[in-house]
């Protein structure tokens, strides 16, 4: 069994910074994409940032310049770089890992983390 564990959210002023961090365990071989999306009660989840194994990323418009990602592909890990926080980010973040294969050559397409909370207080 494959799990995503996040770990960083918490509660900032806006302005600020954070770095949250996911780590992929389960006889893990490769994982196509990593990345991050957010949920804000009543409303769709988003995706915030991907990054492939080669290292292309993808961003949305409203994090553009603020957050970065990156990924540690020999511990399975994905980070997000969150600087100049705003009120608008709060939300709960989850991980996410696409196109994942173990060692005994069973994918999942998609797999999900618990998510972290983030709270940027004005």
């Amino acid at each position: 069994q494959v799990q995503l564990v996040e770990s960083g959210g918490g509660s900032v002023q806006a302005g600020g910074s954070l770095r949250l961090s996911c780590a992929a365990s389960g006889n893990i071989f490769s994982i196509n994409a990593m990345g991050w999306s957010r949920q804000v009660p009543g409303k769709q989840r988003e995706l915030v940032a991907l990054v492939t194994a080669g290292g292309s990323t993808n961003y949305a418009d409203s994090v553009k310049g603020r957050f970065t990602i990156s990924r540690d592909n020999a511990k399975n890990t994905v980070y997000l770089q969150m600087a100049s926080l705003k009120p608008e980010d709060t939300a709960v973040y989850y991980c996410r890992a696409v196109g994942l294969i173990r060692r005994d050559s069973y994918k999942y397409p998609d797999v999900w983390g618990q998510g972290t909370l983030v709270t940027v207080s004005s």
